[in-house]
């Protein structure tokens, strides 16, 4: 069978990384650079010490380590592919973040790197999704903030309906609106532009109240939404907080989630979540405890850590979602790993690949027949459970509700 393999290009290295790089194993990192290699860069690491995870090479066996949006260099983490002398594609982190082959990215190469590396992994966002979706009723959502799309992804796994989004960067929007509007009449509810502005928040009240909203979701700067910050006007991460803050007054969904970097939890010792809490209890809502999630554990084959935050109109209380996957606890399956994502993906070197390749590929794991669109998500999770479970006569059959 012939499948099309979107973004599937990498970068190239300079002569000196190609030293580097031949003497880095699979999980190897800048220890591993013979002291031959005249970097400045690398002796400062080995005087001062640095991450293990620079100069990084991936192994089969294990989720790759968070994929930034600098996975086009070797120095800033590990990107290194685990057999080939290369770093990993495009498309191969997109994978590695859950995004399924069939959402393809739009935009420059730079601007690709940073959609892949700010994006919520979409298992993440569906995650959340299926964990408040029991409380809603038409599981209608608007997203802020949307970037390339990660979290509404996750979101229409999860069989919501999407009504309308925001996004300021140019590269990121078209991504979104490509893979997101081909089969959406209301476009004129999708803006491209700054949230700040009168006129856009206004269309987005005005969609919001339309659809009878469920969900708002976003990930806007709280950096500035500090005592002081409060007190500085022109503080523009307060108002991207604040505008977000002001949508959710005034089209009162049933819910709404805010996604952050785990930083947040202790800026300002804690006074920045503290604040962010009293603004929407000020506006009538009930804020949750803040969801500090390891991607690994929701089938994301990536050390990835989020916070969430989440909070209703309603008092209900939203807790901590079951862990699907372990490497504690023997009675689920273990974490998806590099192999499982991007062991089927054809050969290319480095500095090489293209946009589109067509090619025969058989997928060689189930998640690789989730992104590739031949099972579902649930059918992919019934499998390994399944397989954790199962007897030599693999007669078993499981059956697991979401």
């Amino acid at each position: 069978m012939i499948t099309k393999i979107y973004n599937h290009v990498t970068s190239g290295f300079s002569e000196m990384e190609w030293e580097m790089v031949k003497s880095i194993p699979p999980g190897g990192n800048w220890r591993h650079i013979p002291l031959s290699v005249k970097s400045q860069r690398i002796a400062q690491i080995r005087e001062t010490g640095g991450r293990t995870t620079y100069y990084g090479r991936l192994q089969w066996d294990k989720p790759s380590y968070t994929i930034s949006t600098y996975f086009n260099r070797i120095g800033n983490g590990c990107f290194l592919h685990p057999e080939q002398h290369r770093l990993i594609s495009i498309r191969e982190a997109a994978r590695l973040q859950s995004f399924k082959d069939s959402f393809i990215f739009y935009g420059s190469k730079t601007s690709q790197y940073k959609q892949i590396g700010n994006a919520v992994p979409p298992l993440l966002a569906r995650t959340i999704a299926e964990l408040i979706e029991p409380y809603l009723s038409n599981k209608t959502f608007m997203d802020l903030f949307s970037g390339a799309g990660g979290m509404s992804e996750g979101f229409l796994l999860q069989g919501y309906k999407l009504s309308s989004a925001i996004e300021i960067e140019k590269n990121f929007f078209e991504t979104f609106s490509k893979n997101h509007l081909n089969n959406i009449t209301n476009k004129e509810d999708f803006i491209l532009g700054d949230v700040t502005l009168d006129e856009n928040k206004d269309k987005l009240i005005k969609s919001g109240k339309k659809y009878c909203i469920d969900v708002i979701v976003g990930g806007p700067p709280c950096q500035g939404f500090s005592t002081a910050g409060l007190r500085d006007p022109n503080d523009k991460r307060n108002k991207l907080f604040m505008d977000f803050l002001d949508i959710v007054n005034e089209v009162k969904p049933a819910f709404f989630v805010i996604e952050n970097v785990p930083g947040l939890l202790s800026m300002q010792k804690g006074e920045i979540v503290s604040n962010i809490f009293n603004a929407f209890r000020k506006i009538g809502y009930h804020v949750n405890q803040p969801l500090l999630l390891k991607a690994e554990e929701y089938g994301v084959p990536q050390l990835r850590r989020r916070v969430f935050i989440i909070g209703s109109l309603e008092n209900i209380d939203i807790g901590k979602p079951k862990k699907l996957f372990s490497n504690d606890d023997n009675t689920l399956p273990k974490p998806t790993t590099v192999a499982d994502a991007i062991k089927g993906m054809p050969p290319i070197k480095a500095a090489g690949g293209d946009f589109l390749i067509e090619q025969e590929i058989e997928p060689r794991s189930k998640y690789e027949e989730f992104l590739v669109g031949k099972i579902s998500f649930e059918e992919f999770y019934a499998y390994e459970l399944n397989n954790l479970t199962a007897p030599s006569d693999n007669s078993l059959t499981m059956s697991f509700n979401f």
